[in-house]
């Protein structure tokens, strides 16, 4: 008797998991990965001065993102910002997503859901991380009229909406978007 193919999540799961394992990018490139990260946080973050003071009040604390092999360390500076933590230094606290599938994760976003997360660490601090998730959003149609003007970049940002709207119809269980709303990041 054969046996039935796998279905889509978990090959897609299982494939991202080999090749995860078997082809790890060099550390210069996760160093360079990082940077960059911390690059486009910084720029979400000097839009909200708010979220900057919130930051500023944390100084020298730092947070460690994990999910399966993939890790940042960030540490929060008396700017109320953020910059590479050094490998060595202890976090304060760590947020390890807890949900190991990209495919959960991705129908999860879609739906407009946060993931599961592991907190190991001072509470408080959680707490500061947890109202940057909730109230920081990145403006991406703002930043995009800066470069190529407000109607291309209104249009642009339109047809990036009915995209995600319409993965959100093709995906089951998902909700339709709000009206006028947008994801940025930490609203997953």
């Amino acid at each position: 008797m054969a046996t039935p193919p796998p279905s889509s999540p978990s090959f897609i799961d299982s494939l991202l998991g080999a090749i995860g394992e078997r082809f790890a990018p060099p550390a210069w490139a996760v160093h360079e990965a990082q940077h960059r990260i911390v690059l486009l946080l910084n720029h979400v973050l000097m839009q909200e001065p708010q979220a900057m003071d919130r930051l500023r009040r944390q100084a020298g604390r730092i947070v460690e993102g994990r999910w399966r092999v993939f890790g940042i360390r960030l540490l929060a500076t008396p700017a109320g910002l953020l910059d590479l933590a050094s490998p060595a230094a202890a976090p304060d606290l760590t947020l390890t997503i807890a949900d190991e599938s990209p495919w959960a994760l991705a129908q999860a976003a879609l739906r407009g859901e946060k993931p599961t997360v592991r907190i190991v660490g001072d509470v408080q601090f959680a707490a500061e991380v947890n109202w940057l998730v909730d109230h920081v959003r990145w403006d991406v149609e703002e930043d995009l009229a800066r470069l190529v003007g407000d109607a291309p970049a209104h249009a642009m940002a339109q047809a990036a909406r009915g995209m995600a709207d319409a993965l959100r119809r093709f995906v089951p269980g998902a909700r339709a978007a709000a009206p006028g709303g947008s994801a940025g990041p930490g609203s997953a």
